[in-house]
């Protein structure tokens, strides 16, 4: 029996193989051998890869940005959202995440303006939560870089040293670090 595949399961397949080959894995004939199906399956859903690389790009966005930044928003206490999303992102980093196929990708035109869009609505949302907690306004931009500037670092940590003890209690401990650092100085260990 065939089974029809549809839009989202080609492009969920995608953005698998962007994490793991970056831009190059999110290619029609690859994809159609891992999913057990025809181009014609492909192109009955896509007009072509450029049309599957920009869907590819929507859906980290949205999964990694915009779902991320909601489920955060849902949470009342600031300090509790920015540890909260803190803990996440930092988690995600260190075990490996798409954000850092999408920066080895930003040559290309269509990876670089979502790349732009998601780190910008990333910042705005950061600086923010340090509004919220009180944090100056011209400190709270500064804020919001430096713990971005971390997630960044530890994504490209993961990535020069995957052997690297990011597992089990030292990972925790690990994140337990990070979340404290990215607080301002004034709501540590509260």
């Amino acid at each position: 029996m065939v089974v029809a595949l549809s839009k989202a399961d080609w492009t969920e397949a995608a953005l698998l193989a962007l994490a793991r080959d970056g831009l190059a894995g999110v290619a029609v004939e690859p994809l159609a051998r891992h999913l057990g199906a025809t181009k014609g399956s492909f192109y009955w859903h896509f007009a072509d890869r450029a049309e599957l690389i920009a869907a590819t790009l929507d859906l980290w966005q949205q999964r990694e940005t915009t779902e991320v930044i909601d489920h955060i928003r849902a949470i009342s206490d600031p300090r509790e959202r920015l540890t909260a999303l803190g803990a996440g992102a930092y988690g995600g980093a260190a075990r490996g995440n798409t954000h850092s196929a999408v920066v080895a990708a930003a040559s290309d035109p269509r990876a670089r303006a979502v790349l732009e869009r998601v780190t910008r609505v990333r910042l705005e949302f950061l600086e923010r939560l340090y509004s919220e907690l009180g944090v100056a306004d011209g400190q709270a931009g500064r804020h919001a870089r430096l713990a971005y500037a971390l997630y960044l670092g530890i994504g490209e940590l993961r990535q020069a040293d995957p052997d690297g003890d990011l597992a089990g209690r030292e990972l925790d401990a690990y994140l337990e670090l990070a979340v404290d650092i990215m607080m301002p100085p004034e709501r540590r260990h509260e």
